[in-house]
């Protein structure tokens, strides 16, 4: 937790602000002895967005809530992924 705010929720609320349809964004997490994993899933049609050009957007995400949770002292990593499609 960083001054009241989840990692979790950080991550949601950028990814919200970047995509086209932000009701389906999701954002789990899962921590082991040296490593929070947050698992942030976008619709297929919003990856460019959330991703950016040469993966920029993607690492600044990164770099954010890494400096979030540096406190932590675990390492911190944001695995992007698209929801998939029902069939």
């Amino acid at each position: 937790m960083v001054g009241g705010v989840t990692m979790e929720r950080l991550v949601e609320v950028i990814a919200k602000a970047l995509v086209d349809q932000p009701e389906e964004v999701k954002v789990c997490s899962e921590e082991d002895d040296r490593a929070i994993i947050l698992k942030l899933r976008v619709d297929k049609e919003d990856m460019g967005k959330v991703i950016g050009k040469q993966g920029r957007i993607a690492k600044a995400m990164r770099t954010v809530v890494n400096a979030a949770g540096a406190n932590t002292k675990k390492r911190v990593i944001v695995d992007i992924d698209h929801e998939e499609e029902a069939s």
